[in-house]
């Protein structure tokens, strides 16, 4: 894996998980009914540092849930072996929510379908509402996110790789290109 940019560092980060977070806020006339669910592993942490910034921004703490969509993948079979499964914990009811979905890179569009149908299986929300760190364009299904931190344009040899401090150790994003 070759390092070929160094899109976003912890500041921009930090700065756009701030924009993101006033642009939730306002678009859904304050927190009241908000749930914010992130999408395991890179979706989990953005979506709690989300709800942080909710918190402090409100004064309210929204409730926060993880979704682990292993089962749910159209491809699991074909990119995994043995998938590594971990748990969802949604420990509250989700019944007419507006549900903030996070994740940190919105590509073909499939992660995400996963997502919805695991979601719905929890009940039904008042909307569901996508939030991504990196938008990179190539959809192979026809989503799109409510809530975009940055648009990278990208090759199809290229991937965009996303560092956070609680998995990685470090918070950057960086387009790589695969040897």
């Amino acid at each position: 894996m070759k390092v070929k940019e160094k899109i976003m560092d912890a500041e921009d980060i930090e700065r756009t998980l701030n924009r993101l977070t006033y642009e939730i806020v306002e678009r859904n006339k304050g927190s009241k009914n908000l749930a914010i669910i992130g999408i395991r592993t890179r979706g989990e942490f953005l979506a709690k540092r989300i709800a942080e910034k909710i918190s402090k921004l409100e004064g309210n703490q929204p409730p926060i849930g993880v979704l682990d969509i292993t089962f749910y993948r159209d491809d699991v079979r074909l990119k995994l072996r043995q998938p590594e499964v971990k748990t969802t914990e949604i420990d509250f009811a989700i019944d007419d929510k507006d549900i903030i979905l996070v994740d940190d890179v919105l590509f073909t569009g499939r992660t995400v379908r996963a997502a919805l149908d695991e979601l719905i299986d929890f009940g039904r929300p008042k909307t569901v509402q996508l939030v991504v760190l990196i938008d990179r364009g190539g959809r192979e299904l026809p989503i799109q996110a409510d809530f975009v931190g940055k648009k990278v344009k990208t090759n199809l040899n290229e991937r965009v790789k996303v560092k956070l401090r609680e998995v990685d150790g470090e918070d950057s994003v960086l387009l790589v290109e695969d040897d």
